[in-house]
């Protein structure tokens, strides 16, 4: 075999308190796409920051191309060929598609004025070369952006010329079926002109699919390196948790009760005439299509966005909901698909994001008691078992499933009878993802009702009662368990099966 275009030996990082990476070493070949997967914490995000220039390691050696990359800062990493596509795309609102995707590199004119024309035509000729057309404006602004062109942007930044090792992470988080096969497509493609490709994804079956090899990481050390083909799920899992998961989670049967939340012909500017309800224990699963209107209408019921017409009862009292204060006051909790801009204060500690939804009962005169905080919030954040060095510890920079774990303590410390989850393993591990699929199970066994948006069939599948289908902005009539399938539910979402 050729020599690997990255060539990572014994890399080792630490931080106080915690050691991320240890002892690591890993190859990486031209044409080859190599998945790295793990549980969050284990140290993925920490190489891919080492490889870009955000963190300088602290042991071992890398070479990009034969050449030391060792202590790149992010303009050497960058200009030795390594390009990261962020999970989270970082988009300037108020410059042109064409200025975010050359920011930083303008290409320039006579008199260094900047070559508006040479950018656009860069942006077209991607889009043409890597089957992408029509999907970007290159005059449109960022602000305009759909989360699926933003990720775009992100990856055409990555795919200037100069780049010989391009890593993904978390790529797919936000994209539809066909937006995940256009981007396999440039994966593939990316591959065959020669690049080293590395896919972080929490998705096995993406990574079944996409990758050539497997490194698997769990706690900061190399536990394997596996040929795809030769590899299956369950060892994969193994190897991240060192235990089994339950694949084909389903959830104990509970009795429904009382009606807790019940919504009659709301309308707002997403929906027409949306009426359902969700009873105590009743686990209501949301599905539909990306852009079907399920996170806006989880935003209606929570106060952040308003309705124009239809009611809202909890426990059957009208409630008038216009903001998420009133939402709270009458009970209702909302995790957020997108935590880290919706759901917590990153530059805020744990326990200070835990209390949010409990500030009104801890406060008095306006201050804050911390040991009354530590009281609340305490037992619940030992229940999920967050994995942090201290309550005190700033919550961004904590894992991505941890995170989760801090928006659910807040919650389970209100103790609302209704709780509104929005993809509640976005972008989290399958250790945490389990840890998570039997806390909805406990909560709706204790008589929570719980209203459950997923874009991922077999979780909606096995954690619902009763499925309801979102298209158009109107509701399906509910689906019970016994008669869901993944058949019938794309269906629903895509209008070839009646409603009824």
């Amino acid at each position: 075999m050729t020599p690997p275009i990255l060539d990572i030996r014994s890399v080792g990082k630490a931080f106080p308190g915690v050691r991320a990476l240890s002892h690591l070493s890993m190859q990486v070949h031209r044409g080859e796409v190599v998945a790295l997967v793990g549980e969050n914490g284990a140290g993925k995000s920490t190489l891919l920051k080492i490889l870009c220039g955000d963190y300088t390691l602290d042991e071992g050696t890398m070479r990009l191309d034969g050449a030391d990359v060792s202590h790149a800062s992010p303009l050497a990493a960058r200009q030795a060929g390594f390009r990261l596509v962020r999970q989270e795309p970082e988009i300037v609102p108020d410059i042109s598609v064409a200025e975010n995707v050359f920011v930083g590199e303008y290409p320039r004119r006579a008199l260094g004025r900047v070559d508006f024309a040479a950018m656009r035509a860069g942006v077209n000729a991607m889009l043409t070369r890597y089957g992408f057309v029509g999907m970007l404006d290159p005059d449109a602004d960022g602000r305009s952006l759909s989360p699926a062109q933003m990720h775009l942007v992100e990856i055409f930044r990555a795919l200037k010329p100069g780049g010989k090792v391009v890593a993904f992470d978390e790529p797919t988080s936000s994209l539809t079926s066909d937006e995940v096969a256009r981007l396999f497509a440039l994966v593939r493609q990316l591959a065959a002109e020669g690049l080293g490709i590395i896919y972080v994804s929490h998705r096995l079956k993406e990574v079944m699919d996409i990758s050539d090899r497997i490194v698997v990481l769990k706690d900061g050390v190399q536990t394997g390196d596996l040929v795809t083909r030769d590899a299956t799920e369950g060892q994969i899992i193994r190897l991240m948790v060192g235990r089994e998961l339950i694949h084909n989670f389903q959830r104990v049967e509970t009795t429904r009760s009382d009606v807790v939340l019940s919504v009659d012909h709301l309308s707002s500017r997403w929906h027409r005439s949306i009426s359902f309800e969700i009873r105590a224990g009743e686990v209501l699963g949301f599905g539909g299509l990306v852009g079907a209107g399920r996170t806006e209408l989880a935003k209606v019921i929570f106060g952040e966005y308003p309705m124009t017409g239809g009611t809202v009862r909890i426990s059957g009292l009208d409630r008038h909901i216009r903001s998420p204060s009133d939402a709270i006051a009458a009970d209702i909790g909302f995790a957020p698909e997108n935590r880290k801009v919706e759901g917590l204060i990153l530059v805020r500690s744990v326990i200070e994001n835990a209390s949010l939804a409990v500030y009104s009962r801890l406060s008095r005169w306006g201050m804050l008691r911390q040991a009354q905080m530590v009281q609340a919030v305490g037992p619940v954040i030992a229940r999920l078992e967050v994995k942090t060095p201290s309550m005190a510890q700033e919550v961004g920079k904590l894992s991505g499933g941890n995170q989760q774990k801090v928006v659910l303590a807040r919650w389970l410390a209100a103790g609302p009878k209704l709780l509104i989850l929005d993809e509640p393993t976005r972008a989290v591990d399958v250790g945490a993802k389990a840890e998570i699929y039997r806390l909805i199970d406990q909560l709706a066994a204790q008589g929570m009702a719980i209203m459950l948006i997923s874009s991922e069939m077999p979780e909606l599948l096995a954690l619902s009662d009763r499925i309801v289908v979102m298209r158009d902005g109107r509701l399906s009539e509910p689906v019970e368990k016994r008669n869901a399938t993944e058949e019938v539910i794309v269906s629903l979402a895509l209008g070839t099966r009646n409603a009824a």
